[in-house]
């Protein structure tokens, strides 16, 4: 289980958010922390410690009056730690490039190929063909509906899909991506314990259990990492994770993160998880 750091920036500020709380109107957020720090220290900051993978995500849309400011923080963060960040919000195949070329070692993207409720291939094709399957993140953060299962949702988490998150939904998109971040939508933000059923199935989706299916696939590429964000909030919770998803999925971690105003320590978090 790696850990991987992150980086939101929502109105020019590096901030930890309630997921759920998201608007675009009026760029609104209910906050659980806003740094006075800017993005590139803590790109700095996880270059000395050696963490890859940490992602940056822009929370303000496109049309946004403060975009700009924020997309400003981002590419910052990114020439700050050249390769060892990951992107996302608002990524398209026209922009994708644009943010690999800055530094980012991959895109993550949600909306653009989940539009209109429903999976785009197209428009995954087009971004592998453009930047490549090994620098390509899909964001299939997800919420619990009454029928009991997890869909993803997309535009911040503010539009539900028809898109059920299962393992078959996985490895339908494993061609595509090198890696996998699912946001427990519902927990985000709270840090009040992990979505169990969640990680349980994507511990249970692993390389080794799809190697017949990545042996198969067209580009001959092993199945994607996972990583999971959401509701982490004690030590506990982590050794939850790592036992739930069996070792197989990775964490990421705000608003319980002392960087960010929370209990759990930056460096012990570190340690947990290198030695998982």
């Amino acid at each position: 289980m790696e850990f991987r750091p992150c980086i939101d920036i929502h109105n020019g500020k590096v901030k930890q958010i309630v997921g759920k709380s998201l608007r675009d109107e009026g760029d609104f957020a209910t906050e659980n922390f806003v740094s006075e720090r800017s993005a590139a220290d803590f790109a700095r900051l996880y270059r000395e410690k050696g963490l890859r993978g940490g992602h940056v995500i822009l929370l303000n849309a496109r049309d946004s009056d403060h975009y700009e400011a924020t997309k400003a923080q981002a590419l910052e963060a990114l020439f700050a730690y050249p390769g060892g960040l990951q992107i996302g919000g608002g990524i398209t195949a026209d922009n994708a490039d644009e943010f690999i070329r800055a530094g980012a070692s991959h895109v993550i993207v949600t909306s653009y190929v989940f539009s209109g409720g429903e999976i785009r291939f197209d428009r995954l094709q087009e971004l592998k063909a453009k930047v490549g399957r090994e620098h390509l993140v899909l964001d299939v953060s997800c919420r619990k509906m009454e029928d009991g299962h997890y869909y993803v949702v997309t535009d911040r988490w503010q539009k539900l899909t028809k898109e059920r998150v299962t393992p078959e939904f996985l490895t339908r998109l494993s061609d595509y991506a090198d890696e996998f971040l699912v946001h427990a939508v519902d927990v985000e933000g709270q840090a009040n314990g992990i979505e169990k059923e969640l990680v349980a199935m994507l511990g249970a989706w692993s390389p080794e259990k799809h190697a017949e299916k990545a042996a198969r696939n067209s580009d001959g590429c092993i199945c994607p990492a996972v990583t999971y964000a959401g509701g982490v909030g004690s030590y506990s919770d982590l050794e939850e994770l790592s036992r739930i998803g069996q070792g197989r999925v990775n964490v990421t971690i705000g608003s319980a993160l002392d960087l960010f105003g929370g209990q759990l320590e930056f460096e012990k978090v570190i340690k947990y998880c290198t030695q998982s």
